[in-house]
């Protein structure tokens, strides 16, 4: 059965939290947003995903500033500072007694609209900002056992069309990337950017191991990733030559090992692209590079959280 990095067990305490709505908590039922807002007719915001791990914000630096730079890229006034929106957030944690194995989805919409239009000048609202926090871990398994890529025909875009760098809503791109590699019997779909390179998946960022070295896209296409990016300076810090480049399926297909990284699970084993078994020895198990960062990832998150190391 198919499966991916967002596997997890569901947990019954998700039926009673608390969610916030533009500062108001509310039960899980009537946590509701309007039918004329901008996130619901259009996809019209921006959204992070953030981890609370040792009762903290894991990386929540990190994650405000690309929320932010998302939200002023699309003119969109938050109305509130950064620390206001930690603030919130924590609040939020706090009231529904939540301190391990949380995480948050964070959205802000451009607001309640007057009418079904596209145009911001329709928006009658401030931003609507939407807190959802649940008790969730990522299945134990996704670290060892490999997910399967299925490289798919949706093409990362250009910045001039739907720059793939912010982390907006309208996801419908990765949405149909992701159907095609499910009905493939592949966990995330492989996304290549308009001149054939590997760019990255669906909904995690994709890397290659090859004679030791570490590659990844040049990043002109896809997210600028949280974890991606504190992978590649694990890579830095702990001397593997590691490069941001141009590379191809061949590539990726003769690769000796591959992973994704994602907010959600840290860093993941890819077992299988297009068919091709990966890793060492050649059976598709989690191979020594990719174990190795997984162990450094948990560091550096235990680093971020407890103050440790800095």
């Amino acid at each position: 059965m198919a499966h991916g990095t967002h596997d997890h067990d569901a947990d019954a305490r998700n039926a009673d939290i608390l969610i916030n709505i533009n500062g108001e908590l509310l039960p899980r039922a009537e946590a509701v947003v309007s039918v004329f807002d901008s996130g619901f007719i259009l996809g019209d915001g921006v959204w992070e995903g953030i981890r609370v791990h040792n009762g903290r914000l894991a990386f929540v630096d990190q994650h405000l500033g690309r929320l932010y730079d998302g939200a002023k890229a699309i003119d969109l006034d938050i109305g509130l500072t950064p620390s206001q929106l930690q603030a919130s957030m924590e609040e939020t944690l706090a009231a529904n007694g939540m301190t391990e194995g949380v995480h948050i989805r964070l959205m802000i919409s451009r607001g309640v609209k007057s009418t079904p239009y596209q145009d911001p000048r329709f928006t009658i609202s401030p931003p609507t900002i939407v807190i959802i926090p649940e008790y969730k871990e990522a299945d134990p398994a996704t670290l060892t056992r490999g997910l399967k890529l299925f490289t798919v025909h949706v093409r990362r875009g250009r910045p001039d069309v739907q720059d793939p760098a912010l982390n907006t809503q309208s996801k419908l791109n990765c949405v149909t990337a992701c159907i095609q590699a499910a009905k493939a019997g592949a966990d995330e779909g492989l996304m290549l950017d308009p001149q054939g390179f590997v760019a990255t998946c669906n909904s995690t960022h994709f890397f290659i191991v090859r004679n030791g070295e570490v590659w990844t896209s040049t990043g002109d296409y896809c997210l600028d990733g949280i974890t991606r990016r504190n992978v590649l300076r694990l890579c830095q810090r702990h001397g593997i030559p590691h490069f941001e480049r141009n590379f191809s399926l061949s590539h990726v297909h003769s690769a000796d090992e591959a992973f994704v990284t994602g907010t959600f699970a840290g860093v993941a084993p890819v077992a299988e692209v297009d068919g091709r078994i990966m890793a060492q020895p050649g059976d598709g198990s989690r191979g020594p590079m990719v174990e190795q960062l997984q162990r450094w990832y948990v560091e550096l998150l235990e680093e971020e959280t407890t103050g440790e190391g800095k």
